[in-house]
């Protein structure tokens, strides 16, 4: 059971730590301080059902499908290329920055809102978990140690992540590092919509 749970585990930490749109906004919320718990707890929780759907056996039902997938690719490609143009124009406008309270932004719902549409509107995630990390459980004995050990590294990543991104904090009282990050997001959010329209 430890040796599933184990496998689990480094194989979700090595899937989820890849630089994304999910990541990104985690990481830029931290920096800033706001809504961190929610947030991590969102996209920690949105991962455990994902992987335990994956392990139930939903990987097949998802492969046996691929049309699914189409409507979540071009939608969620539309939503990073808008989400990106915000980024750039952000960083071209040079006005954000921390100062020594944490700034302020938007709303906890606006917040949710853009958290599960990153998580949810991306097809790679169902790729990754569901079919993936669904199916390669049935390799492990028992198989729900397997998606035990992979919903734990979920939650640790994104802990660690959002509440370890207060240590770059002293970094982004510049202007010029916020911009900076604005426009590594932006590029970051264009290449991944390019890559759900042109996957070869």
């Amino acid at each position: 059971m430890l040796e599933a749970a184990g496998a689990g585990f480094a194989l979700g930490f090595s899937l989820i730590m890849a630089i994304g749109a999910q990541n990104a906004f985690v990481l830029r919320q931290g920096l800033r301080g706001q809504y961190v718990l929610p947030l991590v707890l969102t996209c920690a929780i949105s991962d455990a059902i994902l992987i335990t759907a994956g392990v139930a056996g939903f990987g097949g039902l998802i492969a046996a499908n691929p049309w699914a997938l189409d409507i979540v690719r071009w939608g969620g490609a539309a939503f990073l290329f808008v989400y990106g143009a915000m980024n750039f124009r952000a960083a071209f406008q040079g006005g954000d920055q921390l100062d020594d309270k944490g700034g302020t932004a938007g709303s906890l719902g606006a917040a949710l809102l853009t958290c599960l549409t990153l998580t949810w509107a991306n097809p790679h995630v169902y790729l990754d978990t569901v079919v993936l990390l669904g199916g390669l459980s049935a390799q492990y004995t028992p198989s729900w140690a397997f998606g035990l050990g992979a919903v734990v590294s979920s939650f640790v990543f994104f802990f660690m992540l959002g509440f370890g991104a207060r240590l770059l904090r002293p970094v982004f009282t510049s202007a010029t590092a916020w911009q900076v990050l604005d426009v590594v997001v932006g590029v970051t959010m264009w290449v991944i919509a390019l890559s759900l329209i042109w996957p070869g």
